[in-house]
This record gives structure tokens, sequence and C-alpha cells, in this order.
């Protein structure tokens, strides 16, 4: 194993125990007991775990249910939504090659997403949202509607509704202005700039910062850490993706999630253990556990 696929090593344990508020569990090498194990070790005691598509959100309610300190999202990913629709010939996704399902297809697809938010270890619908990144023009009506959709979905449900937003700042608080935001709304792997954090904060939206806030080039999102208000913000690390600097490049996991909080609290001025304990009651408020 070159250095590059090495896991990064165990960080000093975060005095103040704190959750990963957006993990793939199923997506990580290993079992979900060691990465639960190694999490626990260094002070990370709950993880959200979040579903992108009909299996992976199956996989999370399952997980959670098995699980204490194990909770999950479930939806479709604003990038599989057009997937359903328009087809998938090269099989970007897990799926494999799929033909075009057209408008039917997203329906029962969001179904079953609307079955499992019923569950009651399921405390989140998400993640949901627009990726104008990987999506063309073509796509977007699917995205868009799969979005509202989730909306309803999470209002009806009483679940939080986590975001994904990808190059498309104005048009998700668009949408969530026009269709109302659940009263508990997190965006997830925040992206935004210190503008945008301040319209979240006056709206009341969580926060979450995974580990490209550690990033040299990403001082925008260092801006709007320094200016979200302390009780919308939580932690995450999007495992496997966006691994903390030093680490970046190589697998990321629960158990990093120290690294990425004691250089929060650096960009904040405060303790670890002060951005850990309200990190600790945001994410239980957030995700109603």
């Amino acid at each position: 194993m070159s250095s590059k696929d090495a896991p990064p090593p165990l960080p000093e344990p975060l005095l103040v125990e704190v959750a990963d508020s957006h993990t793939h569990l199923d997506m990580q090498s290993g079992t979900v007991e060691e990465a639960l194990t190694k999490a626990a070790a260094v002070g990370v005691t709950t993880v959200v775990q979040v579903g992108c598509d009909i299996k992976g959100s199956q996989w999370a309610a399952e997980t959670a249910a098995r699980y204490d300190n194990v909770h999950a999202a479930v939806a479709l990913h604003p990038n599989e939504a057009p997937r359903i629709v328009l087809g998938d010939p090269d099989g970007w996704s897990r799926q494999g090659a799929r033909d075009a399902g057209g408008d039917t297809a997203l329906d029962d697809a969001l179904a079953e997403i609307d079955r499992l938010a019923a569950l009651p270890y399921v405390r989140a619908v998400g993640e949901t949202g627009l990726d104008f990144f990987r999506t063309g023009p073509e796509g977007m009506a699917a995205q868009e509607r799969s979005f509202r959709a989730h909306i309803e979905i999470a209002k009806r449900h009483g679940k939080a509704l986590v975001i994904h937003d990808r190059e498309a700042h104005a048009d998700v608080l668009r949408v969530l202005d026009e269709e109302g935001a659940p009263e508990r709304t997190v965006f997830h792997c925040y992206s935004g700039d210190a503008e945008m954090a301040e319209i979240c904060a006056a709206k009341g939206y969580y926060m979450s910062f995974a580990g490209n806030v550690t990033f040299k080039n990403a001082q925008p999102l260092r801006d709007a850490l320094a200016v979200a208000p302390q009780e919308l913000v939580l932690v995450e690390t999007d495992a496997p993706f966006l691994t903390p600097a030093p680490y970046r490049g190589r697998p990321n996991a629960p158990y990093l999630i120290p690294v990425t909080v004691r250089a929060m609290a650096a960009v904040r001025g405060i303790t670890e253990e002060e951005l850990a304990e309200a990190i600790a009651v945001n994410t239980a408020r957030a995700f109603d556990y």
C-alpha cells in the first residue's frame, strides 16, 4: 500500500465527544464496527450515515437500526435524479449503466425515499439539493423536481433536510424560499462565502464544515466559518472524501474529525473544547436525537 492509500494516523482524542454530521460508511474500507470503534477512540461517538441513492439509503436505514450511535439520512443525491430520468449510459454511479426511466422512475424512487423517511432511526432527508458542477442544463429540471419533492417529504415526516449545494447557491436558496424550508435545514459540506453564511444564519440554517476548510485555497470558507453563529455550526467528514490537511488525498473516515475541529476552533479563536461542546449540542438539535 503506498502512503497515498494508507489511512492517516489516529489524531489526539478530543476531550469533549462530538458527532460526525455526514459520512458515507458504505464507501469506506473496513467494517462499520471498525469505523465506529476507531472514531469512538478519539471522541467521535455519533455519526450520521447518509444515503445518495435507493440502495445506499436502504443500507443507511438498516445500519442505523443496528447501531445506537448511527443515525440515517435518506435521499436521492442531486446527481442521481437526472441519471434516473435521463439514463446513465456510462454507468458513472454505483448502479452501473442504466436506461432512461423518465419521470415515472423518479416518482417510484421518491416513493421509496418517502417510505424510508418515516422510519424512526432515519433522522433526516438528504443529501438532496442542486449540483451544477456535474449535471448539465439538460439535467437541471430533474434535479429541481427531486429537490422540491425531498423538501416536502422532510416537512411531512418532521425530519431534518440535508442539502448538497455545489455551484448552485442562489438556486438552492431560491427553491428553499419558494417551498418553505423545514424547521431544521443543514447545508452539508458548506461551500458558500461569508455573505452567504449571513443569509443562512438569518434563516436559521445549520452550516456543516468538512475537511476542505483546512485546504490552503479555502480562505472564503474560513471567512464563512468565522461569521457563522456558534449555535448553527456542525462538523463532518463526508468520508471517504475531503480528507483534512495534512492528509489531503488519503482516505477520510470519521476518526479524523478532531483534525477538522482543531482547525475550526483556531479560525474561530476559541478552545477546541468550547467548539466541541457547541457542535455536540447543535448536531443533536439538528438531527433530533
